[in-house]
């Protein structure tokens, strides 16, 4: 399976904003966007003014490098999105939201989305009781989503029931500590999604 291999932190300084891909070394003071707040490259300093295109094609950029979804698979999610009823955008988000390895990483069981994605991959969590090593699967209202019994006494799960309570958590979801448990109550609308990403631009550079 294709995925991106490089720097993460990279990614951030393309598009100017912290896009939180390392965890807690993005919150710190060695976060590389802190003393290099340019696109990386040897002219990263002195680019030209953006297009329309060129900051449409940010936004997307931007959109699919936070959820950590590589080109065809964000196109697909777009498509679905353009197929649903309501704003395009919205659902897009929606659709980006309800994938299982954000809402492991919402729910404050991963410091990161990628290290969510990694967890899943490994099935250390069952969904209504089934094991799914999948991170695009997407969670439905009333979906439990548990830590698998054996993992529970691991290092990653280990922390993160110590740091549970040091991270808001979407209203869509619960997160029941004692049992290392994330109870989906709703389908998330854009009000609650605090992904800084302008989606109608991401619909402008799909219409075209």
């Amino acid at each position: 399976m294709a995925r991106y291999t490089g720097a993460d932190c990279k990614r951030c300084r393309r598009e100017k904003v912290k896009l939180f891909l390392k965890g807690s070394k993005c919150d710190g003071p060695k976060c590389p966007i802190e003393s290099r707040p340019y696109p990386p490259g040897q002219h990263g300093r002195g680019r030209a003014k953006e297009s329309e295109y060129l900051l449409q094609l940010r936004e997307k950029q931007k959109c699919a490098r936070i959820y950590g979804v590589l080109e065809k698979q964000f196109r697909g999610y777009y498509e679905e999105a353009n197929r649903l009823q309501g704003k395009t955008g919205e659902n897009l988000l929606i659709l980006l939201e309800t994938r299982l390895d954000n809402v492991v990483f919402r729910a404050g069981f991963a410091k990161s989305r990628d290290m969510a994605r990694q967890l899943v991959k490994h099935s250390h969590f069952t969904v209504n009781g089934k094991k799914v090593n999948i991170p695009s699967y997407r969670v439905s209202p009333m979906d439990i989503v548990d830590v698998v019994p054996g993992s529970l006494d691991t290092t990653p799960f280990i922390v993160a029931s110590a740091e549970l309570g040091d991270k808001a958590v979407p209203a869509w979801m619960e997160v029941v500590g004692s049992k290392m448990r994330i109870l989906i109550h709703a389908m998330p609308t854009r009000p609650v999604i605090d992904t800084l990403v302008q989606e109608q631009m991401i619909v402008e550079l799909y219409s075209k």
